[in-house]
């Protein structure tokens, strides 16, 4: 809207210039630089001395002008306000509308940080249909995030009140992916204090960092660095494992899927050994993995392994198989990666 105001005030302008320079020429019978000079203190009202003495015809083509010129004044001072206006307001509404946005979540995920490292996770995040908000101290990189069409809070993640506002009650995870390892140690104390079951991933570069982190509460501590490196490492020397590893984890032409699926308690699951659910037989979903409530992960798995409610199990199939062993887990819905 302001870019054709701004448009039809240039070219009204341009226009205005022409008609003084040729009414003077033709009225006045003055030549091209004088008709500038007139036409130029007529608009600008500045009151200097005419040229030449007009005539009444000329006086009556210069009144005109400069009522035109002041006219047109007044037009431009009135469109840029109300621009400025305009773009104000739809900036407090759109802000307000956010934020509403934000109170209703649920089950979401708050990311701490949206450079390079924040914008790879919000990718993910979003790819899969993850609701989350991005926490950022940085106008340009709230900017950056608002243009990517996500939720955003300006603020810094080590205040209680940013994260209360991001919802961190309601919130099921936090990833912290700030510069520093301190800031990222003392985003993880505030966010367990509030929340206690929330479940906590940080980025850290020192080991001794990872360990302050892993003592205060973060339920995965990730190194960038490491990750990287031995990904690297195992493209190289079992090139096909990785192939499949991204196959089960990303992959989209494939029907094959990898879940965790937390098993609810009077599910389906909930009391009962692998072998009396036949689980591969129903729905050809493979469990490789079960991690025991509040214990370790096994892969060493038997057909008697018991299961109860709270327990973790990593199951691999088609995607079919997989929403059907999430019902039978006791969830109503699997929210799907895509």
């Amino acid at each position: 809207m302001l870019k054709r105001k701004s448009a039809v005030i240039a070219i009204l302008m341009v226009l205005l210039w022409a008609i003084g320079i040729a009414g003077y020429q033709f009225i006045e019978g003055w030549n091209f630089l004088d008709s500038i000079y007139m036409t130029a203190i007529s608009l600008t009202t500045v009151g200097f001395t005419e040229v030449r003495p007009l005539d009444v015809y000329g006086k009556i083509f210069t009144i005109l002008l400069i009522t035109t010129g002041v006219g047109l004044f007044f037009y431009v001072v009135s469109a840029i306000t109300e621009g400025l206006v305009e773009g104000h307001v739809r900036g407090l509404i759109s802000r307000r509308r956010m934020e509403k946005k934000i109170a209703r979540l649920e089950k979401h995920y708050i990311v701490c940080g949206y450079g390079r490292l924040g914008r790879v996770i919000c990718q993910e995040l979003k790819i899969r249909n993850r609701p989350f908000v991005v926490l950022d101290n940085s106008k340009d990189a709230v900017q950056d995030a608002e243009r990517d069409g996500l939720l955003w809070i300006l603020g810094d993640a080590t205040v209680d009140e940013v994260l209360v506002n991001a919802g961190i009650m309601r919130a099921k995870g936090l990833i912290s992916v700030l510069d520093t390892d301190a800031a990222n140690v003392y985003i993880t104390i505030s966010a367990k204090a509030l929340n206690s079951r929330l479940n906590v991933v940080t980025r850290a570069e020192d080991e001794n960092a990872e360990k302050k982190m892993l003592q205060v509460g973060a339920t995965r501590v990730i190194s960038p660095y490491k990750i990287g490196a031995s990904r690297m490492a195992l493209a190289v020397l079992k090139p096909t494992l990785t192939e499949f590893l991204d196959l089960a984890s990303h992959s989209v032409g494939f029907d094959l899927d990898i879940e965790q699926i937390e098993i609810a308690p009077g599910s389906e699951f909930d009391g009962k050994a692998l072998r009396d659910i036949s689980l591969r037989e129903r729905t050809g979903v493979t469990v490789v993995a079960i991690k025991k409530y509040g214990g370790q992960m096994s892969l060493q798995l038997s057909p008697d392994e018991p299961l109860a409610a709270g327990d973790v199990i990593v199951a691999l199939g088609g995607r079919a198989g997989i929403q059907k062993v999430f019902e039978m887990a006791g969830h109503a819905e699997w929210v799907k990666d895509v």
